[in-house]
């Protein structure tokens, strides 16, 4: 099985949404500390260069693997890539399973606004402080998404290709 997780940037929520899916970081009663979230692979590192990449970060305890993808403000490229997938699955006899998971209901818009500054204007020193408590103020409903991501890829959906828009979780 294959979990892209998805959002505008593919620097911030996702890649704290593949953490907490590789068990890089775990869900407890307190918030991310800012080592913690300054430490995650990929976490404000990604630039526009990076946009509509497909960037791997690992393979779980199941043996899936897990990837982010930074989709900017295009609502084709996940069905573009379904497609893809449908024709390689047609032409190919490609058979695996794939959940894109959306990332973008997560996102307060303190995270918002410290990605402008930090990825966009690149000033760091406003940027970097809002990302960290924008961070902290998701980083439950992050962990619930992947929780959710996670059981839905585990269930016997027929399937092959699962679209998670995701909603807040709360």
């Amino acid at each position: 099985m294959i979990y892209i997780y998805n959002d505008y940037g593919g620097t911030h929520t996702t890649a704290l949404a593949a953490a907490y899916h590789l068990k890089e970081l775990t869900q407890s009663e307190r918030k991310l500390t800012k080592e913690e979230i300054l430490n995650v692979t990929y976490f404000n590192k990604l630039t526009k260069d990076d946009s509509g990449k497909i960037i791997f970060h690992g393979t779980d305890e199941n043996g899936d693997s897990v990837y982010t993808i930074g989709r900017k403000s295009s609502k084709l490229v996940v069905p573009a890539l379904k497609d893809l997938i449908l024709l390689l699955e047609s032409k190919h006899h490609f058979q695996e399973k794939i959940i894109f998971s959306n990332t973008s209901p997560t996102v307060p818009i303190v995270m918002s606004i410290g990605g402008f500054f930090s990825r966009g204007l690149k000033i760091d020193f406003i940027g970097v402080p809002l990302l960290i408590l924008g961070a902290k103020q998701c980083c439950d409903q992050i962990f619930r998404l992947v929780e959710n991501t996670k059981q839905t890829g585990k269930s016997s959906n027929e399937e092959n290709i699962i679209i998670l828009e995701n909603e807040k979780f709360k």
